[in-house]
């Protein structure tokens, strides 16, 4: 049984350079930086609608290949506790529960059956708002 809570939120680019991809993205394609904190994340609202897409520094203990695995899935869903209990019955494997995560959202995560990164999380109105940077303040 799907979640009716269910929304497609964004994509996490994994990215060799973010000020690179965030000059190509905000500049370029006219997205709205939301939060930025080069040279390690920044996170972007597409030019029309709610969507947002996250751009990650590739960090040095990561061994991603940017081309052909650097992307991770985020839905958010409001009952984000249940439907993860739900999906652990059902015998989803999860590499982490729903957790409070410092910059205010809550998360999931869990690989889909090719082993992409999927996150389920919540954020309400904190979605579109600035979040806390990686030092805990507000940038």
């Amino acid at each position: 049984m799907a979640s009716a809570d269910l929304e497609f939120n964004h994509v996490m680019i994994y990215s060799r350079d973010v000020e690179r991809s965030l000059r190509f993205y905000r500049d370029l394609l006219g997205f709205e930086a939301i939060d930025a904190w080069p040279p390690d994340y920044a996170r972007l609202r597409s030019p029309a609608g709610r969507m947002t897409i996250a751009l990650h520094a590739i960090g040095k203990d990561r061994r991603v290949n940017p081309k052909a695995e650097g992307i991770r899935l985020y839905f958010e869903v409001r009952d984000l506790d249940a439907t993860c209990e739900r999906l652990a019955s059902e015998g989803v494997r999860f590499d982490q529960m729903p957790k409070d995560m410092e910059w205010g959202w809550r998360h999931a995560y869990l690989k889909d059956p090719d082993g992409h990164e999927v996150s389920l999380y919540w954020a309400g109105a904190k979605r579109l708002r600035k979040a806390q940077g990686p030092s805990g303040r507000s940038e």
